[in-house]
C-alpha cells in the first residue's frame, strides 16, 4: 500500500507542479523567442458552423471588420446539415466577395467541415475560429506577425473567459483557464505547445493535413502534426479570443469529457505521439497523458490513506476528504469571499478529474464523443 500512496503522489505532485516548474526552468535556462515582425500573407479565416443562428451574425460581422486589408482576407463558411436559420444567414453573406459558404446537408462533423473548408481556402495562412467567440480586432494580426520567423508552423491564440469590458474571471474555470494559459506559454517560451486554444489558432496551409472523419479534436490534431514536420508551434497571448466563463454546469462538463474523450481518441489515431517519432513527447506526456492518469492517481492515494497505519498517512486522509468537503462546500454555495474562491478551484478541480473518469469510461465501453455546436 504504501508504494501505491507514494506513487501516486508523485504523479499527481509532478504533473500540477513538477511539469510547470521544469517549464520555468527550461524557458530561463534555455529560451527560444519567436523572431516575430510585420506579415502580411493572404489569410483565409475557416469557421466550421452548425445551427448556430444566435452568434453567426455577430461573428462574422467581427471577422469582417478585423484589423487586417480587406482585399488579404478571405472567411469560408461551412454549414454542417443546420436545420434552422443558420444557412439562410450565410445566403446573404455570401454576396459579400470576402466570404465564401459551404452548406453541407448533412451533418457529417466538425472535421469533415474543416476538411471542406481547406479545401477553398486560398490563403498561404490558415485561420481557424469557432462561432461563438469574440476577435479583438488586433486577434489575425498578431497572430500572423509570428509567421514571418520560418521556424514557425501553427500558432496559438488566447482564450480569455469573461468579458471583454470587465476583465477575465478569477473563479472556477477561469482560474484553470489561467494557470493552464500560463504552461502553454512556457512551452511556447522554449519550444512548442502541446495543442492550441480550439477557438481561434493558424496554421501555414502548406503543413496542415487532411483531419480523420472521426477526429474530436482538431485543435491538437492538426498542431502536433505540424510539429511532427518539423515545425514550432508556439503560443501568442496578443491574439485575443473572448468567452463566457459559465457555460452552465451541464454545457461546461460535457464539453470537458468531450475533450479528454478526445486524448484518448488520439492516442489511437496518432500512436506515433508516444514515441520518439514525436520530438516533443516528453511534453505531450506530461501535459496531455498525465492529465488522464490523475484520476486514477487520486483515487488510489485516498484508498490507500485509508488502510495505511501511522500519523503522516493519517494527515494525508484528512487533508484529501477536507479538499472534497471544500468542492461540496462549493456546490452548495455557502462560504464567500476568501474561502469561497478556494472552494470554486477545488470544486474545478474535482470537476474536471471526474470528467476524466467519464473519458475513459467512453473509451473503454466505444462510446463517441461526437462534435456538437
Amino acid at each position: 500500500m504504501k508504494w501505491l500512496f507514494w506513487g501516486s503522489a508523485l504523479v499527481i505532485t509532478y504533473t500540477y507542479f513538477g511539469y510547470p516548474a521544469w517549464l520555468f526552468l527550461r524557458c530561463r535556462w534555455w529560451p527560444l523567442p519567436v523572431k516575430s515582425g510585420r506579415f502580411e500573407p493572404f489569410v483565409s479565416v475557416i469557421l466550421v458552423v452548425k445551427n448556430e443562428e444566435a452568434t453567426l451574425p455577430r461573428k462574422l460581422k467581427n471577422l469582417l471588420q478585423l484589423d487586417y486589408p480587406e482585399s488579404q482576407l478571405q472567411v469560408v463558411v461551412v454549414s454542417d446539415g443546420s436545420t434552422e436559420e443558420t444557412e439562410r444567414i450565410l445566403r446573404e453573406y455570401s454576396s459579400n466577395p470576402r466570404v465564401y459558404v459551404v452548406l453541407n446537408q448533412l451533418s457529417l462533423g466538425k472535421a469533415s467541415g474543416i476538411n471542406d473548408a481547406l479545401q477553398f481556402a486560398q490563403g498561404e495562412i490558415v485561420v481557424f475560429t469557432d462561432a461563438r467567440q469574440w476577435l479583438e480586432p488586433q486577434a489575425v494580426r498578431r497572430l500572423v506577425d509570428n509567421f514571418s520567423d520560418p521556424q514557425v508552423g501553427a500558432v496559438s491564440g488566447e482564450l480569455r473567459l469573461g468579458d471583454p469590458s470587465l476583465g477575465e474571471s478569477s473563479q472556477g474555470l477561469g482560474l484553470y483557464w489561467r494557470i493552464e494559459k500560463w504552461i502553454r506559454k512556457m512551452e511556447s517560451a522554449s519550444g512548442s505547445v502541446v495543442g492550441v486554444t480550439g477557438a481561434l489558432y493558424a496554421a501555414r496551409r502548406e503543413v496542415l493535413v487532411p483531419l480523420p472523419p472521426e477526429t474530436t479534436l482538431d485543435d491538437v490534431y492538426l498542431p502536433m502534426q505540424v510539429v511532427r514536420q518539423g515545425a514550432r508551434v508556439v503560443f501568442e497571448p496578443g491574439a485575443v479570443a473572448w468567452d463566457s466563463p459559465d457555460l452552465g454546469k451541464d454545457r461546461e462538463f460535457s464539453r470537458k469529457v468531450r475533450t479528454l474523450s478526445g486524448n484518448y481518441q488520439l492516442l489511437q489515431l496518432c500512436p506515433w505521439l508516444l514515441t520518439r517519432e514525436n520530438p516533443i513527447w516528453f511534453e505531450f506526456v506530461s501535459h496531455k497523458v498525465l492529465r488522464l492518469v490523475v484520476p486514477f492517481a487520486l483515487l488510489a492515494a485516498l484508498v490507500a490513506c485509508a488502510f495505511l497505519p501511522g500519523p503522516i498517512y493519517r494527515v494525508a486522509l484528512v487533508v484529501q476528504l477536507g479538499f472534497y468537503l471544500l468542492s461540496l462546500l462549493a456546490v452548495m454555495r455557502w462560504p464567500q469571499g476568501f474561502v469561497g474562491r478556494v472552494a470554486d478551484g477545488a470544486l474545478t478541480f474535482v470537476v474536471l478529474n471526474t470528467a476524466a473518469l467519464v473519458a475513459f469510461a467512453n473509451f473503454v465501453t466505444g462510446r463517441k464523443r461526437v462534435w456538437v455546436r
